[in-house]
């Protein structure tokens, strides 16, 4: 027996409408950032692409600004879901780490407009709302808690505090990214002159941060 469809009432079908056209707004958006670069998006270009006069536009978003501000939440929620793989692939601290170099630099790649809005802020007088940088320090929270559980499990001996060790990672990870993408973006990650050295990058926070064998002994003996 067939399961009946429900009807829609007609606030529903409006809030449906309303959603499908600002989803197609923010999609024609990101192609012309592609195509143009971030910091060139024309609101008539993108009103153009979905079939719309400009002014119809502020129906859905009151500005440009605004709708920047929608696209960089939106790159923000795609890279939680990178972030996310993370916790789900491993709970072993390094293991975690090189998944987050190679993702950071994937997202680059298959979202480079969001990448740079996110990352670079290449649009001049654009300043994310609140809301949405409650969202973008959100990753940052989980990045926190990936270092602390590897501190826990006595993977880690930092030497300095966890937001630390967080931005000098966070900081090397994007220098090699935005590095790849400046000269090699059409490499896929982990190849080219910059994708090359994340296992190096990866090696040298190994080096620094391990604990010494002699000290988890010693703190192994001392718990006894």
């Amino acid at each position: 027996m067939k399961e009946k469809k429900s009807i829609l009432s007609p606030k529903e079908r409006r809030q449906r409408n309303r959603e499908e056209m600002e989803h197609a707004i923010l999609e024609a958006a990101r192609q012309v950032m592609r195509e143009e670069g971030v910091a060139a998006l024309n609101l008539q270009e993108v009103a153009r692409r979905v079939g719309v006069r400009a002014p119809s536009l502020y129906e859905y978003f009151p500005g440009k600004m605004a709708l920047y501000d929608a696209l960089f939440r939106m790159g923000v929620r795609l890279y939680a879901q990178y972030m996310n793989r993370l916790t789900e692939g491993t709970d072993e601290f390094w293991g975690r780490a090189q998944a987050g170099l190679e993702n950071y630099m994937r997202f680059a790649q298959e979202y480079p407009e969001l990448y740079q809005l996110v990352q670079e802020r290449p649009v001049p007088g654009f300043v994310p709302s609140e809301e949405s940088m409650e969202e973008s320090r959100r990753l940052l929270t989980m990045t926190d808690t990936i270092i602390e559980k590897g501190i826990e499990r006595e993977s880690l001996a930092l030497g300095i505090t966890v937001p630390e060790a967080r931005d000098l990672f966070l900081a090397l990870m994007h220098g090699l990214t935005a590095l790849h993408m400046a000269n090699e973006p059409e490499l896929p990650v982990g190849s080219g002159r910059f994708g090359s050295l994340l296992p190096a990058a990866l090696a040298l926070f190994h080096a620094a941060w391990e604990p010494e064998p002699s000290k988890i002994d010693d703190e192994q003996k001392e718990k006894k």
